[in-house]
C-alpha cells in the first residue's frame, strides 16, 4: 500500500504552489540574465573572455549614465539658461581643462602597467563608486566641491576607456575580427546606456542623490567584474610601446615605424568626428533650451536629438560589424564626406529638423569611422605594438572630444554659426580622410599589397 504524501515533507499542494509562484517571479530575472549571457558569449566570445569584457563595458556604461543624469540635473536643468551656461563653463574649466593636461599622460602611464590591466580597470570602477558617494552630498546644492569629484570621475572613466581599448585585441575569439569585437562591445554599451537612462531618471524623481547611489552600486559590481576577466589580459609578452610617429625620440636615425600614413590620417579624421560629437553635445544642449523644436518643449527637443544620435550610433555600429574590414580608408572618407554634406546643409537651411538629422548622421558616421580605424590599426600596425597603439589612439580621440566640447560651450547661441563651425570641423577631417585614402598603396602597384604591414 503506497504511503500518503503530506505537505509536511515539502510536496504538498501549498508547497508546490509556493514553488510555482517563486519560479514565476524569478523567471523574468533569470531568463533575462541567461539570454544576455548567451548573447554576449556567442560565437566563441565566452571561451576567449570577450563575453565578460562586453558585460563589463555594459556595467561601465550604465554607471556612467547614472552619474550623467545626476550631474545634468544639477549643472544644467535646474537653473535658467544663462546660469546653466555659466555652470557648465565652470564645469568645463574645473574638469575638462585639467583633463586635457592629464589625458596625454594616461596612455603612456598605462603603457607602463601592462601586467595590471585588470587591476587598473577595477580601480577605475572603484574610484567612481567612491566619488559617486562623495558627490551625493553636493549634487543637490551644486557646490564647488562637486567639481573636483566630477574631474576624478571623468579621469577614471577615460582611463577605463583607454585600458579597455588595449584589452580587446587580447580577447579576440579565433573567428572574430577586431571590428566585430569592438562592435559588440560598443553596442552593449549603447544598450546599457539606453536601459540605464530611464532608471536613473526614476531614481532622480526620488531625490537628486539617488542616481549617484545607483552609480555607486553599479561600479562596485564592476570592480568585481573586472577581476573576472581572463588572466591573459595582464599578459604583455611580446608587446612593445607604440609611438604615433615614424621616429623614436632622441634618436638621429629612424626607429621602429609603428604607424603608417593612412592610419595617422584615419586617426586625425576620427579626431574631427569625435570633436564634432563633443561640440554638438554642448552646443545643441543650450541652443535647444532657447530654441526648441517646433511644437516641443526644451526637454523633449533634447530627447529627440539625443535619441537620434543614439540610434545613429547603434546603426553605425551594426553596419560596421557587417562591413568588417572592407576598404576602411574608403569608408572613413565616405562617411566624413556625408557628414560634411549634412553639416553644410544644416548651416545653409538651418532648422530644428536638420539639427536632429545632423546628430543622427554624426552618430552613425562616427561609429562607422571608429570601427574602420580599428580595422586599419589591426591591419597595418605590427602585433607587438598593436595593443599600445589602440590605447594611444583612444587617448587622442578623448582629447579631441574635450576640445570640441570646449568650442561648443563658448560659441554664441546662433544656430547658423554653430552649424558652420560644425561643418568646418568635419571639413578638416575630410581632408585628412582623403589624404589617407590617396596614400593607401594600390594592389596593382609592383611590390605592394592591398593590406600593407608596417615594418
Amino acid at each position: 500500500m503506497a504511503p500518503v504524501r503530506s505537505s509536511v515533507d515539502g510536496s504538498g499542494p501549498a508547497r508546490r504552489a509556493g514553488r510555482a509562484v517563486g519560479r514565476a517571479l524569478h523567471l523574468p530575472i533569470t531568463g533575462t540574465a541567461r539570454g544576455i549571457r548567451r548573447a554576449t558569449h556567442a560565437h566563441g566570445a565566452g571561451e576567449s573572455g570577450l563575453g565578460r569584457l562586453i558585460e563589463l563595458h555594459a556595467i561601465n556604461s550604465a554607471g556612467d549614465v547614472m552619474i550623467t543624469v545626476a550631474l545634468a540635473s544639477t549643472v544644467f536643468f535646474s537653473v535658467p539658461t544663462d546660469e546653466a551656461r555659466g555652470r557648465v563653463a565652470l564645469y568645463l574649466a574645473i574638469t575638462m581643462a585639467p583633463f586635457t593636461l592629464l589625458a596625454p599622460v594616461i596612455g603612456p602611464l598605462l603603457d607602463r602597467l601592462p601586467h595590471g590591466r585588470r587591476a587598473a580597470m577595477a580601480c577605475a570602477m572603484l574610484a567612481r563608486a567612491l566619488l559617486a558617494v562623495t558627490m551625493s552630498g553636493a549634487v543637490a546644492t551644486g557646490g564647488l566641491e562637486l567639481y573636483p569629484a566630477a574631474l576624478g570621475v571623468l579621469v577614471a572613466s577615460k582611463a577605463y576607456g583607454v585600458v579597455r581599448s588595449a584589452v580587446v585585441p587580447r580577447l579576440l575569439p579565433p573567428t572574430f575580427s577586431l571590428v566585430k569585437a569592438n562592435s559588440r562591445v560598443t553596442l552593449a554599451g549603447l544598450l546599457a546606456t539606453g536601459a540605464g537612462a530611464p532608471v536613473a531618471a526614476g531614481l532622480h524623481a526620488i531625490g537628486p542623490p539617488w542616481p549617484l547611489y545607483g552609480a555607486c552600486a553599479i561600479f562596485v559590481w564592476g570592480t568585481f567584474a573586472a577581476f573576472q576577466l581572463p588572466h591573459k589580459v595582464d599578459d604583455a609578452k611580446g608587446e612593445r610601446r607604440a609611438r604615433l610617429s615614424t621616429h623614436e625620440p632622441h634618436s638621429k636615425r629612424p626607429g621602429l615605424r609603428t604607424v603608417s600614413r593612412p592610419v595617422l590620417c584615419g586617426l586625425l579624421a576620427n579626431a574631427a568626428m569625435r570633436a564634432l560629437s563633443g561640440f554638438l553635445i554642448f552646443f545643441l544642449a543650450f541652443l535647444l533650451r532657447e530654441q526648441p523644436l517646433a511644437g516641443q518643449s526644451a526637454a523633449v527637443s533634447l530627447g529627440i536629438v539625443g535619441v537620434s544620435a543614439g540610434v545613429g550610433n547603434a546603426a553605425g555600429t551594426a553596419v560596421g560589424s557587417w562591413l568588417r574590414d572592407r576598404a576602411p580608408e574608403a569608408i572613413i572618407a565616405a562617411v566624413l564626406a556625408v557628414t560634411l554634406a549634412v553639416a553644410v546643409l544644416a548651416a545653409v537651411l538651418f532648422s530644428g529638423l536638420l539639427m536632429a538629422v545632423l546628430a543622427g548622421t554624426a552618430g552613425f558616421c562616427q561609429a562607422l569611422a571608429k570601427l574602420s580605424l580599428d580595422a586599419m590599426i589591426q591591419r597595418d600596425v605590427p602585433e607587438a605594438v598593436r595593443t599600445s597603439a589602440f590605447a594611444r589612439s583612444e587617448t587622442a580621440l578623448q582629447m579631441a572630444w574635450v576640445v570640441g566640447g570646449g568650442i561648443g560651450i563658448v560659441l554664441p547661441l546662433n544656430g547658423v554659426l554653430g552649424m558652420a563651425v560644425a561643418a568646418a570641423m568635419v571639413a578638416a577631417g575630410t581632408v585628412m580622410a582623403f589624404r589617407g585614402l590617396l596614400a593607401t598603396p594600390r594592389p596593382h602597384r609592383p611590390g605592394s599589397s592591398p593590406h600593407p604591414r608596417v615594418a
